[in-house]
């Protein structure tokens, strides 16, 4: 819990506000919820429509994939699946560093670190996910790879990971979700799932989560109220 003073409209003094955390921590996908990778790829692939192809397949590897192998690897085979060329990969690691956050992720996440412990779980290598980490703007407590894992979600292991280093109890811990894919994985370990659907995918039979929102904004209220103190 964190105080803050606030102005009584039209008297010149001010009051203690206690700001409470809903949970002890929020951890997010890092390549979906809180950066906008689908640009980076779209761009590397030439276009809109190879890049969703291309991006479209490469979940699907890691979601069947288990245990975790090279992620370079995959974004090869995914490319070669869909009849692009697998140096692709060679070329999206190449431009890692043009990823960006979306616009309201950094102020979203500096509220949410006032009073909550923030993270990320991500589909990718340990140094990939350091530069992808990097791009946010805000540090994070904890950033969990599939490589460190040694399995990509939605397989337990990566949230589990997270959940070790956090040393919260799963209840107490918001997962952001950016991709379908991550519903049932953050659900099966026991977390709560908060549904950032920037595309508006269909869900279909996936766990519903407990929000749905199109931008992070709507997270801060969610996770933090609000309490005078008199």
């Amino acid at each position: 819990m964190s105080l803050q003073r606030v102005r009584r409209e039209g008297v010149g003094v001010s009051k203690p506000v206690a700001v409470v955390a809903r949970y002890d921590a929020v951890l997010f996908d890092l390549l979906t919820a809180l950066l906008d990778s689908r640009s980076l790829w779209n761009a590397v692939a030439g276009g809109a429509e190879a890049g969703a192809r291309w991006r479209g397949e490469y979940l699907q590897l890691t979601f069947g994939a288990g245990a975790y192998r090279p992620y370079g690897d995959l974004v090869a085979a995914a490319a070669r699946n869909q009849g692009l060329d697998p140096a692709l990969a060679d070329q999206l690691v190449a431009r890692w560093d043009e990823l960006r956050p979306w616009p309201e992720a950094p102020w979203v996440l500096a509220e949410l670190a006032r009073v909550n412990k923030v993270g990320a779980v991500t589909n990718c290598s340990e140094p990939l996910g350091r530069r992808a980490a990097a791009r946010v703007g805000v540090r994070l407590d904890v950033v969990v790879t599939a490589e460190a894992a040694g399995a990509y979600k939605p397989r337990p292991e990566p949230y589990r990971a997270a959940l070790d280093r956090l040393g919260y109890a799963p209840g107490r811990v918001l997962f952001v979700a950016g991709s379908r894919f991550d519903l049932p994985g953050a659900r099966h370990v026991g977390m709560p799932m908060w549904w950032h659907n920037r595309t508006h995918m269909q869900r279909g039979d996936l766990p519903a989560p407990i929000a749905e929102h199109d931008t992070l904004t709507p997270l801060v209220s969610h996770c933090l109220a609000t309490a005078r103190q008199e």
